[in-house]
């Protein structure tokens, strides 16, 4: 990055740490921390999405409906995380490859499941194999992303749940009573008053989500804790600035940045806990009013 740093063998000091931190891959680390960022500024609305479906479903007065939202919270919650990540990128990969193959390849004459492996057509692949590396990566982190949603999705599901079974029941039979539908007590008395009963919940699957954000290492995605691995592990003379093991400084800047989003997450949810809370009937919003006076 900087002029003095053609030639690392002849650095010292400060000036060989300068040229260290500002090499290439130190800048494509630097720019693992925007995928992290990127990965909750997608998922975790996505995960609501997710979530306020499957407790609608689960809600539902249609069996069929109410056991598939029933269903997908009480198994996805019931399986370790780890085993969700590391199946679901697999699956849901063969999934859309047997989909494109059955559309692109409607000639094909040899079963797709070949033993152990899972055999498509050379224009099913996911990614193409003639596509650039951009679009390898992209790929992989769409199916985290979406590996992500389900999981956390269903967890907010069971938060939603409970905190749309929180609302008191006499405010919708007082919307029924003035003539509300169903449908018009859902949108205006349940959802908007469900928000502040779910919020604590909800804040809590986020910091389980932002301590989730290293899983994207198993999932081949090149993150922050790859690099921090990478890098800091020990480099010989054949590198351009060799070091020792460095793995333990490059871990604590992770706990360092992990521990700042916490706080930064923490501020922001009070806040918002604050604003929900106003004017409500819970003990957050008594004790503004009783502030108030």
């Amino acid at each position: 990055m900087f002029g003095y740093c053609t030639d690392p063998s002849a650095l010292e000091g400060l000036a060989w740490l300068a040229c260290y931190l500002t090499n290439g891959k130190h800048l494509t680390a630097y720019a693992s921390i925007g995928t992290v960022l990127l990965l909750l500024a997608i998922t975790a609305p996505t995960a609501l999405t997710f979530g306020f479906v499957g407790a609608s479903a689960a809600r539902s007065r249609i069996a069929p409906l109410r056991w598939l939202g029933q269903g997908y919270t009480s198994i996805v919650r019931g399986v370790p995380d780890i085993v969700f990540f590391l199946f679901f990128v697999i699956a849901l990969d063969q999934a859309f490859e047997w989909m494109r193959h059955q559309v692109l390849c409607p000639d094909w004459n040899q079963p797709v499941r070949q033993g152990n492996d899972f055999v498509v057509c050379a224009a099913a692949k996911l990614p193409l194999s003639t596509s650039p590396q951009w679009i390898h990566e992209v790929y992989g982190f769409f199916l985290a992303v979406l590996t992500f949603a389900i999981v956390f999705g269903a967890f907010a599901a069971n938060v939603l749940f409970g905190a749309m079974r929180a609302v008191p029941k006499a405010q919708l039979e007082t919307a029924e009573a003035y003539g509300m539908t169903e449908r018009q007590t859902f949108w205006r008395i349940l959802v908007p008053q469900m928000w502040v009963f779910a919020l604590p919940g909800l804040s809590n699957l986020w910091m389980i989500l932002v301590k989730a954000t290293p899983l994207l290492f198993l999932l081949g995605v090149e993150d922050i804790v790859y690099w921090a691995r990478e890098l800091g592990g020990t480099k010989g003379r054949i590198f351009d600035y060799p070091h020792p093991d460095w793995r333990l400084w490059y871990f604590l800047a992770l706990l360092v940045f992990y521990l700042s989003l916490t706080q930064v997450s923490e501020v922001v949810l009070a806040r918002l806990t604050r604003k929900l809370s106003r004017g409500q009937a819970t003990f957050a919003g008594e004790a503004q009013r009783k502030a108030a006076t």
